[in-house]
């Protein structure tokens, strides 16, 4: 089975390409800095292409089987800006069906259900829950998976040197998965896939707030440590004058109240249970 994987060279788009490639699927990455991923995955086929570029993605998709799609909203762009989950999905979409695409795989989210509660509407959430109806409407079966929190944003995006940074006002619990877990997770729904649609919840086996997530991380990491906490409301003024903080801003309030419920049980019968814990992975840092 070919695999042509778009975006594997961040934070969660690495370890499920690196899952695939254990697994033995076919897989090629499409990327707009070839040398860049080409050095993550010396040994992987490594082809130059944009979602926004269409001529690109007719020649990377042709003889490909399934496109896998981890994409995201540039923290710093905005809203009328070209989106790799709008107008970059509509032309991988349409690229798909002109060259017999049979399968189309999406990283979304839960947290972005969080749009339209308690009067939340932020154009980053339509545009995620637009790219799911597009793909779900588009005619080729599809993959979709929806991931609690995962863990990597705790060293990867939160760790400043010695310093955790955090926002007040956690209130809901999120079930934090390790990307590697979502990755032999991704590998199982291909083997299994079929002709049939599939749309799954990603969650770990154990739910915290970030206050819970803070004790964890100092108890287990193998360096000293603490916690910084800002007030949101701080965060919402520095947004209104620079756009990555008003991002920041806008998913720390969404993580902080969406009142994520357990959705996993099909998920687990079908692609396995998460076996990584919370404490594990830390000290695993």
């Amino acid at each position: 089975m070919k695999i042509l994987f778009i975006g594997a060279s961040g934070m969660l788009g690495s370890p499920v390409a690196k899952e695939l490639i254990k697994a033995g699927f076919d897989v090629t990455l499409l990327a707009r800095n070839v040398n860049k991923v080409q050095q993550l995955f010396p040994a992987v086929n490594v082809v130059q292409g944009d979602v926004f570029d269409k001529t690109s993605l007719t020649k990377a998709f042709t003889g490909q089987d399934i496109v896998y799609l981890n994409l995201s909203v540039d923290q710093s762009s905005a809203k009328k800006d070209p989106q790799p989950e709008r107008e970059g999905i509509a032309n991988v979409i349409t690229t798909a069906k002109e060259t017999g695409i049979k399968r189309i795989a999406y990283l979304s989210s839960l947290v972005k259900n969080y749009q339209g509660m308690n009067g939340f509407n932020w154009w980053c959430f339509a545009i995620k829950h637009k790219a799911v109806s597009a793909i779900r409407s588009s005619g080729i079966p599809y993959s979709i998976f929806s991931p609690s929190t995962f863990m990597e944003c705790l060293d990867q995006q939160m760790l400043r040197g010695n310093k955790l940074m955090m926002i007040n006002g956690s209130v809901a619990k999120m079930w934090f998965i390790a990307a590697e877990d979502y990755g032999k997770q991704v590998v199982k729904a291909f083997e299994i896939a079929g002709n049939d649609n599939q749309d799954y919840a990603i969650q770990g086996t154990n739910a915290y707030d970030w206050n819970d997530v803070a004790k964890i991380f100092l108890t287990n990491y193998s360096k000293p440590a603490k916690t910084m906490k800002a007030p949101l409301a701080l965060l919402k003024y520095l947004g209104l004058f620079v756009q990555r903080m008003n991002y920041a801003a806008r998913i720390c309030q969404a993580l902080n109240k969406y009142p994520e419920q357990f959705e996993s049980e099909q998920t687990w019968k079908d692609l396995g249970k998460p076996s990584l814990s919370l404490t594990d992975y830390v000290k695993n840092l």
